[in-house]
């Protein structure tokens, strides 16, 4: 049999304390490197490299852009590490023009936050102030206004419940050419019917209708003043069918809806 090496005790322990020695070695470099990790991380936190330092806002036509950096709490102080980004969007989501908030935070140090508001749908009427009515169905109080406003209707004897977001969901539904052509429209409920709305038209026509159906039978007003003389003035009945009677007519004349295609 081949003869096996013997190596003595004596030649094994140098080698032995040499590879104990590079492990201590080894051991304390990465004791030091999170040492100084630790330290750097001390530092930058502490330092304005971890700060905010910039700021943007886009999609707000409501409010400034200073008004909605102080409504999310930041500033150019907070640390890009500590925002809560969810807590932002809340606090941001709380304002009653906002639908959606956004925030993003790139590194190293800007936020960006993006809003898309509700859209202001018409206007409540309260004695000579008008008020912005939200698609949500809130009405802003707080900004009133003294002229009338242009191109949107003004709602009145509508409060905020049922009836308005019955009302405002019609509005939705309708094309933005119908919408420009209606001056006001009046709650006229009654018993039978609490959504009985009466339109006054900017083209001089008046409108009588329900919100049962309003968006349906609305949607084809330009269709129905087609087929009338715009010299001759009245109501348009849209309660049921389609009714059109003069101011000056003692009976009422029967004009049918034309069903559009892709209406």
């Amino acid at each position: 049999m081949e003869k096996r090496k013997i190596v003595s005790l004596e030649d094994r322990i140098p080698k032995l304390k040499l590879e104990r020695r590079k492990k201590a070695n080894r051991r304390l470099t990465m004791l030091l490197a999170l040492f100084f990790l630790l330290i750097a991380g001390i530092i930058y936190f502490q330092s304005p490299l971890s700060k905010v330092k910039e700021i943007t806002v886009s999609g707000n036509h409501s409010y400034t852009f200073d008004q909605m950096v102080e409504r999310t709490g930041l500033s150019l102080e907070t640390n890009i590490w500590k925002i809560n980004k969810g807590e932002v969007e809340k606090k941001l989501e709380s304002i009653a023009e906002i639908k959606n908030a956004t925030v993003h935070v790139k590194l190293p140090n800007t936020v960006e936050i993006k809003i898309e508001e509700n859209d202001r749908l018409a206007y409540i009427s309260k004695g000579k102030s008008f008020y912005p009515v939200l698609e949500n169905g809130h009405i802003l109080g707080e900004k009133q206004m003294d002229e009338i406003p242009v191109n949107a209707p003004i709602l009145i004897g509508f409060n905020e419940g049922e009836v308005l977001d019955e009302m405002l969901a019609s509005l939705e539904k309708l094309p933005e050419e119908v919408i420009n052509s209606i001056s006001e429209i009046h709650s006229k409920p009654e018993k039978t019917d609490q959504y009985l709305i009466r339109l006054y038209m900017n083209d001089g026509f008046e409108v009588n209708a329900t919100l049962r159906t309003f968006s349906e039978k609305m949607t084809h007003y330009p269709s129905i003043v087609s087929q009338l003389d715009p010299n001759k003035k009245g109501v348009i009945d849209l309660e049921v069918g389609s009714y059109f009677k003069a101011y000056e007519a003692e009976e009422a004349e029967k004009v049918e809806m034309e069903q559009e295609n892709g209406q």
